[in-house]
């Protein structure tokens, strides 16, 4: 398969004209100034890499425009969250995760990252099939057609107090196997998921779900295979782990040897200038969640020293309430321009790399950048919409979004052409797929 592409962003920035051959999924060639070909798909405006979204809790995007006007806190909307995961099952979480899956296509985003923690039915009864839930996400990015790290989440308790762990309380049941080694015996069949597009994760869900003892099981079983972890997303989860076990949860993550370059810390948000030099000096990950930490009101990371004190940063659309990284990146960008009260925020390079290369190294996904030996992933923005008319190609990043995507390829296979995806219309999946989980609400 060949690409014509009017401009593309390489590695070295835009440049036009540019010929891509892909041959298995995998670019194998490149050439800029480039004349088109009669057997070329031609990709009108600026082509990039694909993009990655590095931190999803798919079944959250049911609750976009159902959450967002009622006020309350991170607590109270959490249980509006709690009471949508209680009527999913694995048909319905399929349908739900496809959809979810094809918007994010259609916003250019060609590897996800599932924060998956609905393993079992309703009160914790176990499916027939163990893996009956991971294999719905499966099934859902493969006819979604975007890559997936399924990032299986070990969540044990019901909360942390100064006095130590609650027990779960009945909403949260279905989301643990009950002991740190039960999770560890799941977690290895689910390995038979794996294949091409499908890399296996782990995550443990925060210091508040995951009891200290369970950390080393946790940390033996992910060796070598991405880990992501929530931390440190409310002050009070700061405060608990303290008063339980006297450091922070940062803190308490390195001395159980949970940090290190296979590690994304979600979030990331309240930190302590030891904090952050600990992700720095243990290359953690931190994946930031822009639109998700404006409407939960969570606050704003010290995203700009993390990246300086050499935490890579990438980025995830979290609850959906948004369902674009391009927008995230924009987000990113623009918080911390008020946070200091500077215009000198990140470059729209920069912006580019955390939106897709340090995302996929995230996932453990290949690709992020358009080069020889790089995944034939390629999104085309139109740079005609109204919105980016006039841009400059090389800053498009601070200004594009969602509706801007004409072209979407993955592994060389075009899945979205002129902004249809191959599913069909991804409005009308997304709304049979939503609605009934509110019918009884």
């Amino acid at each position: 398969m060949t690409f014509w592409c009017e401009r593309a962003w390489l590695p070295d920035g835009v440049a036009s004209r540019v010929r891509i051959v892909a041959s298995g999924g995998v670019i194998v060639g490149i050439v800029a100034d480039a004349d088109p070909q009669p057997e070329d798909e031609r990709l009108r405006g600026l082509v990039l890499p694909g993009l990655a979204n590095a931190h999803s809790h798919a079944f959250h995007r049911a609750l976009r425009g159902r959450t967002h006007g009622e006020g309350g806190t991170f607590w109270t909307w959490r249980t509006r969250m709690y009471a949508v995961a209680a009527r999913l099952d694995p048909d319905s979480y399929l349908a739900l995760a496809r959809a979810s899956y094809a918007e994010m296509v259609l916003a250019g985003i060609t590897s996800v990252g599932e924060f998956h923690y609905l393993h079992h039915a309703p009160g914790g009864t176990r499916y027939a099939d163990p893996l009956a839930m991971s294999t719905a996400l499966v099934q859902a990015a493969a006819d979604a057609g975007l890559r997936l790290t399924l990032l299986d989440t070990c969540y044990l308790a019901g909360g942390l107090t100064g006095s130590g762990y609650a027990p779960l309380a009945d909403e949260q049941l279905r989301f643990s196997d009950g002991t740190a080694d039960a999770w560890s015996g799941r977690h290895e069949q689910l390995r038979v998921l794996a294949g091409p597009r499908v890399v296996i994760g782990s995550a443990v869900h925060s210091v508040r779900a995951v009891p200290a003892e369970a950390l080393p099981v946790i940390a033996a079983a992910a060796e070598g295979e991405p880990l992501h972890v929530h931390l440190s997303e409310q002050p009070a989860e700061n405060e608990a782990c303290v008063a339980a076990h006297g450091v922070t949860p940062t803190r308490l993550l390195a001395d159980h040897g949970l940090l290190g370059p296979f590690t994304t810390a979600v979030h990331a948000i309240h930190l302590s200038p030891a904090d952050i030099a600990l992700l720095g000096q243990t290359a953690t990950a931190v994946c930031a969640c822009p639109t998700t930490e404006a409407d939960l009101a969570d606050g704003i990371g010290p995203f700009p020293e993390l990246a300086a004190a050499g935490s890579p940063l990438c980025l995830g659309t979290d609850q959906h309430a948004s369902s674009d990284i391009l927008l995230e990146a924009q987000r990113l960008d623009a918080h911390q321009r008020l946070r200091s009260g500077e215009r000198s925020g990140f470059a729209p390079g920069t912006l580019l790399q955390v939106a897709t290369e340090h995302g996929q190294r995230a996932l453990g996904q290949p690709g992020g950048s358009l080069e020889v030996g790089a995944p034939a992933d390629l999104v085309a923005l139109d740079l005609d919409t109204p919105r980016m008319a006039g841009t400059d190609p090389a800053q498009a990043t601070l200004v594009a979004g969602a509706a801007d995507v004409r072209t979407v390829v993955v592994a060389g296979e075009v899945v979205v052409r002129d902004r249809a995806h191959r599913l069909g219309d991804v409005g009308a999946l997304l709304r049979s797929a939503v609605e009934p989980l509110w019918e009884s609400s």
